[in-house]
């Protein structure tokens, strides 16, 4: 699953393509969106929150959610159908294998922007305040909360928590606020790293724990569990990361 970084890179593709401002000429897929009523429409925009994608048009959006396997091409197209493709007079954007979905209003009316790791409107206070709130959510679970972090996702989950030495399994209200707010920090530090990483293709590079048989400060296995209310990978050290 693409996370916040990864949907950064594709809205400063797509801007650089000149589309904003441009009339969609024809429109494909097996999305059950009303493709017709795309047709003829300008694009006012291209934005991104959290792992979401948008299309931004005067009084609609449209959001683009690529699962864990969606892809998108760009003046080029697969041999499978795509879910959505929206054809301009001189380029093309293609999604496969992702949520299409049509909203009735601008995206500034659906969107906390606040919330996005990757957002110059990022409110960290907020982010702490919503972590306190919540004693007996595991630190994993809030990692992946896109309430609280919008684009965080598993890789970003493992490196911030090895990197503050927290154990994935602690609860946020046993949690030290020192240790709270390092975790906010480093999840935006973190992201922005990723970030740059992927524009050089050198991101599985930095990883220090995702992914990762042994620990790189202890020299010892990694466990490798499915926890927390999703079950998604977790690489964590039992001996430097502090169970709270």
């Amino acid at each position: 699953m693409p996370e916040g970084p990864s949907i950064v890179i594709l809205r400063e593709v797509v801007e650089q393509l000149g589309l904003k401002g441009k009339v969609i000429r024809h429109v494909e897929g097996n999305s059950k969106v009303d493709k017709d009523r795309l047709i003829g429409e300008t694009v006012t925009d291209f934005r991104s929150w959290g792992k979401h994608f948008l299309i931004c048009f005067k009084d609609f959006t449209i959001r683009i959610h690529f699962l864990l396997f969606g892809s998108y091409l760009i003046d080029e197209q697969k041999k499978t159908p795509p879910r959505l493709s929206l054809i301009f007079d001189n380029h093309e954007l293609n999604f496969y294998t992702s949520s299409v979905q049509l909203i009735d209003a601008p995206a500034d009316e659906i969107y906390d922007w606040s919330v996005d790791i990757m957002s110059r409107s990022w409110k960290p206070a907020a982010a702490l305040s919503k972590l306190k709130e919540k004693p007996d959510m595991l630190a994993c679970d809030a990692l992946l909360n896109q309430d609280i972090f919008a684009g965080s996702g598993n890789i970003i989950k493992n490196e911030v928590l090895f990197r503050i030495q927290l154990h994935p399994l602690s609860k946020l209200g046993k949690i030290p606020d020192a240790k709270l707010k390092q975790m906010v920090k480093e999840t935006r530090a973190y992201s922005f790293d990723f970030l740059e990483w992927k524009r050089e293709f050198t991101l599985k590079k930095h990883w220090l724990a995702h992914t990762k048989k042994i620990c790189p400060r202890c020299n010892i296995p990694f466990h490798k569990e499915y926890l927390g209310r999703t079950k998604r990978r977790s690489y964590f050290c039992e001996n430097c990361q502090r169970l709270y």
